[in-house]
């Protein structure tokens, strides 16, 4: 009985930390320091990571219409999306099918997503082991907690003399979505908070808070199910019947408690900045300090 409260202690603190600019990944790593399942090490490094999909789905589910990017012919606009029309062969083909099927400005925002999605691959992929083997650890994280927070903070107040340029999707850019990518690979550190990385480059380059925790949201799609995949693949799929059952519970509490924390992140930031945020982070990092080094 007391495991099972532990899987679901895990699934709430994902579910929360995932999405508010907190780290995911630290807290999990911080919590596992004082309460560990009776799990493989093995398992418990893939488990950090793959639960993290039941957050993602919460994501799919309360943005599905902002992100499903095809719909019925006879929902199909009267005029076509292409400014020149294609006369034959596959172009013509293609274009109506889309014209047909399509949601244009929605498969236009996956390929900013997918295009976001490039610097942390090209650094993540290679250097995936290096960095669990040496920032994996609760010094890291209590560090990165307090470099950030501090860095919210300042961002915040110089934020406050801005106004935002970029207030809906459709004003994002391919190249402010590359930006925002390059920020997420700073969250490969854990206690960075990809979330947290990701919201502070869209402020910087112009984005609302609004627009800028959305496309975070969205960019967490591709990113936790490649990361997912990856620790599945060097776990294996030989999973016994306990790991299996420990797993499908951590990622429904996940997925629950997320839709409530998403919820409630997109109704603060309507009225409030993200400093709160920030001196958290600062407070619980000199806790971790304090509490390791002594």
């Amino acid at each position: 009985m007391i495991e099972w409260l532990k899987v679901i202690l895990l699934g709430i603190v994902e579910g929360i930390t995932e999405w508010l600019p907190i780290s995911s990944t630290g807290h999990l790593i911080l919590v596992d320091e004082f309460v560990k399942l009776n799990q493989s090490d093995a398992f418990m490094e893939m488990f950090n990571v793959v639960i993290q999909l039941g957050a993602i789905l919460a994501v799919v589910v309360l943005f599905w219409e902002k992100l499903w990017p095809f719909h019925l012919k006879k929902n199909a606009p009267k005029q076509s999306w292409f400014v020149n029309s294609a006369d034959t062969g596959f172009a013509k083909g293609f274009q109506t099918f889309c014209n047909n099927y399509c949601y244009m400005d929605k498969i236009i925002l996956w390929i900013k997503i997918v295009f976001a999605c490039i610097p942390a691959m090209v650094v993540g992929l290679p250097f995936d082991d290096w960095m669990e083997e040496h920032f994996h650890n609760a010094t890291v994280v209590a560090l990165a907690l307090i470099i950030y927070g501090i860095i919210f903070i300042v961002i915040e107040n110089y934020n406050k003399k801005r106004s935002p340029k970029i207030i809906t999707l459709h004003n994002l850019s391919f190249k402010d979505a590359f930006l925002i990518g390059v920020f997420q690979v700073l969250s490969l550190i854990p206690g960075t908070s990809r979330s947290g990385s990701t919201i502070i480059g869209g402020i910087l380059i112009g984005a609302s808070r609004e627009i800028a925790a959305e496309f975070t949201f969205f960019l967490a799609i591709p990113v936790m199910f490649g990361a997912s995949f990856i620790k599945l693949l060097k776990f294996g799929l030989a999973f016994t019947g306990t790991e299996l059952a420990v797993l499908i519970v951590g990622m429904v509490v996940a997925f629950v408690v997320s839709i409530v924390a998403i919820k409630f992140l997109m109704g603060y930031i309507k009225k409030h900045d993200f400093k709160v945020f920030g001196w958290y982070r600062i407070i619980l990092g000199i806790l971790v300090l304090i509490y390791f080094l002594f």
